[in-house]
């Protein structure tokens, strides 16, 4: 099994910026494509944005984030970033890190086989 541990969530103000971290254990990671997802109050849980460990299709942004948000990863620390910048109050949301076996980068919360505990996101109007 992979544990996901996340920490980086808080209050920030409408256009200002944050970075959320994903540490990652239990596995050889390079075989594992990461995503972001979020769920706002009696909302689905979207996606945001993956990137694929090993060779593929690179990164997949969903539209609402596109521009605004950054991916990254650090395989010396098997760890994963979601840098959000220029935030809005609709992107306050509990967000999830999740990981899949596989260098396919997909957008469904169904092909991830496993999560985070997820870390809430505040941004303040």
């Amino acid at each position: 099994q992979v544990q996901l541990v996340e920490s980086g969530g808080g209050l920030v103000q409408a256009g200002g910026s944050r970075r959320l971290s994903c540490a990652a254990s239990g596995r050889t990671f390079s075989i594992y494509t990461m995503g972001w997802f979020r769920q706002a109050p009696g909302k689905e849980r979207d996606f945001v944005a993956a990137i694929s460990w090993s060779g593929g299709v690179g990164t997949n942004y969903a539209n609402s984030v596109k521009g605004r948000f950054t991916i990254s990863r650090d395989n010396a620390k098997n760890t994963v970033y979601l840098q959000m910048n220029s935030l809005k109050p609709e992107d306050t949301a509990v967000y999830y890190c999740a990981a899949r076996k596989g260098m396919v980068v997909t957008t469904t919360p169904e092909d991830y086989n496993y999560w985070g505990q997820g870390t809430q996101v505040t941004v303040s109007s």
